[in-house]
């Protein structure tokens, strides 16, 4: 059955005050479509946790900067409510334009300051401060008991349970796992940037690490020798690396080394060509 599609901020309020006075629990699943399996894992998921699954589609303009793909971004909205429809979702939120989530005035931004340090929020000025606003402003909308988000945004995650803690928002915050293609490449909606003899080279990602991974899992403790595992299969597919690093999984600090019983995250940006490819790993714990 098609999902029930809303337009407006006016009509997601008068949707959302009527699931209310009914008392039926809301899951929310924020995207900026071109829909993959990992947006509909999201979506499935939150149908264990509600009664009731909505998802948005918006490509947020303010988490571009001025140099990057906000034109063309891929998009096809008819393809993902199709998938949404399979994926069992009850209601889509597409404004009909920017305008829409940020009308004439529009003045109020949400800035995460410490976990947005770093990372990519060093390489994307701005861009996690875009992530805050337009979540916030989904999560007070929709007013949904829980929300759902992928793994491979890593940082982007952590920024979003900052929000939610330090605004009082009292949404449930779920991350789901990376979902990967059979060959281990993280599904992304970038992918389809990729040509077919990148798209083999941008596996070195998730082979690093792999590969960095398995050396923790030998006894490996020191950062650096953990990151020269990422950076061997990037250097050998050609990509140029943005950056590699090992941090505290909540906090994202660096770190210089593995403790015990101290969760980690490995996380890696590259270029693929001019696609700029995200992926990250839990190590140690």
């Amino acid at each position: 059955m098609a999902p029930q599609l809303l337009r407006t901020v006016a009509e997601v309020s008068a949707w959302g005050a009527g699931l209310r006075r009914a008392g039926r629990r809301l899951a929310l699943v924020p995207t900026m479509g071109f829909l993959h399996e990992g947006h509909l894992s999201l979506m499935r998921e939150g149908r264990r946790h509600a009664d009731v699954v909505a998802a948005s589609i918006f490509v947020n303009p303010t988490q571009f900067g001025p140099k990057e793909d906000l034109a063309r971004y891929p998009r096809d909205l008819e393809g993902d409510l199709a998938r949404c429809a399979g994926a069992g979702v009850d209601v889509v939120f597409a404004p009909t334009e920017p305008g829409a989530m940020y009308p004439p005035g529009y003045q109020t931004y949400v800035e995460v300051t410490e976990v947005s340090k770093g990372l990519c929020g060093d390489r994307r000025p701005g861009h996690f401060r875009g992530v805050a606003t337009i979540v916030t402003q989904l999560l007070c909308l929709f007013r949904p008991e829980v929300a759902l988000f992928g793994e491979k945004d890593y940082q982007q995650l952590q920024v979003i349970k900052a929000l939610n803690r330090d605004l009082h928002l009292g949404v449930e915050i779920l991350g789901m796992p990376t979902v990967r293609e059979p060959d281990g490449l993280a599904m992304s909606s970038r992918n389809a940037y990729l040509s077919a003899e990148e798209r083999k080279r941008a596996l070195s990602l998730s082979r690093g690490l792999g590969a960095a991974q398995a050396l923790s899992r030998a006894g490996t403790r020191e950062a650096a020798a953990l990151v020269e595992a990422v950076r061997r299969e990037l250097r050998a597919a050609d990509l140029r690396e943005d950056y590699v690093e090992l941090v505290d999984a909540e906090r994202l600090t660096p770190l210089a080394t593995l403790q015990p019983g101290q969760p980690a995250r490995l996380l890696v940006a590259a270029f693929c060509g001019a696609t700029r490819l995200i992926d990250n790993q839990s190590i140690g714990g």
